[in-house]
């Protein structure tokens, strides 16, 4: 990126930041609703940076990485009231917000029909073969061929790089599963039942030290990295809060239960190769048991869980909504497609920190030779 390039995206960055913190006094106000009725200029800023960021992610933009971060930042935000985080009651004032739901359908009305154009193929699986399609596509994922990103974690990354990586999954793995909680209201059936029992299984059936999360942060503070949920938000790159969001959007819309329940058939599935890179990479950088104990446990369990969603969840719902199962291979195919665009922005923060690291190392060597 040029000079004039790197000075407008910081200018834009700056632009953005002050529109979150516009965001966060309006989240913090007593009835926003009746705050924006009667006085709309409380919002003016921030409605002027959301739509400048709408025009820009979805339109012809050339850099619009800042535009769309704003828009994922914006989206977690108001996501995140969904759940209870044991912190002041009074964050929750405006939970029922009309303001904050209307913003929050704007930004998805456009990005998630954005987000289906992205795909390199539509699902064009015909309605009779959705059930062969699946089968197909967990084969090739649960021992897929290394990608790039997964050659590099596992043979390459240096403990900088690995302590990044954890600081970014953090924002997803102190809180994990929670989405699929969502999802279990309502009558019961065999495919309920199971998507129970996954879930607690997730929550360590309802022992605290045994839940998933709990292991995320044994890992966390072993190496000495804060563990406090959205400690490192800052960090987090947008196509990894896309991926936090969108499981959000599904999960909270009945109407899309077949995709979601697609997209966690391959998150279940992929989860033991791609975690399989991650304990490798521990192992040669010297963790202990209890630093990779959470990459360990999911690759012993989500295998299994892989084999549930396949066929006790996606195939029995294809067999009960045979005019929408190819819905449960565009969840599917969609997911697979943002994990993968999110491994990669995943990697490039992971090699700057790898490349600083060594840039220090370096430098310091250079001054004691030359002392």
């Amino acid at each position: 990126m040029d000079s004039i390039g790197k000075r407008n995206t910081t200018a834009i960055l700056k632009y953005f930041a002050k529109a979150e913190k516009d965001l966060t006094a309006l989240m913090e106000m007593d009835d926003l609703d009746q705050q924006v009725l009667s006085n709309p200029a409380v919002a003016r800023e921030f409605e002027q940076a959301l739509a400048f960021a709408l025009r820009s992610a979805f339109g012809n933009v050339p850099d619009d990485q800042p535009h769309h971060l704003f828009l994922q930042r914006v989206l977690y935000r108001i996501n995140r009231l969904k759940f209870f985080w044991y912190d002041e009651l009074s964050n929750y004032k405006n939970e029922c917000s009309n303001y904050l739901r209307e913003v929050q359908l704007r930004i998805e009305s456009l990005w998630e029909p954005w987000e289906q154009s992205q795909l390199a193929s539509a699902s064009n699986v015909e309605k009779g073969n959705v059930a062969d399609g699946l089968r197909i596509r967990a084969a090739e994922d649960l021992a897929p061929l290394p990608s790039p990103e997964g050659i590099y974690f596992r043979d390459q990354m240096g403990i900088a790089g690995y302590r990044k990586l954890l600081q970014v999954a953090s924002l997803d793995g102190l809180v994990e599963a929670s989405q699929l909680s969502r999802t279990l209201g309502g009558v019961s059936n065999e495919i309920h039942s199971m998507m129970t029992r996954l879930l607690v299984e997730e929550y360590g059936g309802g022992r605290l030290s045994r839940k998933h999360s709990s292991f995320f942060t044994v890992m966390l503070r072993e190496l000495n990295i804060s563990a406090v949920p959205e400690a490192h938000f800052e960090l987090v790159p947008w196509e990894v809060l896309a991926t936090i969001n969108h499981s959000f959007l599904l999960s909270e819309r009945k109407r899309y239960y077949l995709r979601y329940v697609g997209g966690l058939l391959y998150t279940e599935i992929s989860v033991p190769a791609a975690f399989d890179n991650y304990r490798l990479a521990a192992e040669r950088l010297g963790m202990s048991d209890k630093a990779r104990g959470y990459w360990d446990l999911h690759i012993r369990e989500d295998e299994r869980h892989g084999r549930w969603m396949l066929n006790d969840v996606a195939l029995p719902l294809a067999q009960m909504y045979p005019a929408n199962a190819s819905e449960l291979v565009l969840g599917y195919d969609q997911q697979r497609f943002m994990s993968e665009r999110a491994a990669k922005a995943t990697a490039e923060l992971v090699k700057q920190a790898d490349y600083s690291d060594q840039l220090k190392s370096t430098s310091h060597e250079s001054f004691e030779a030359a002392a």
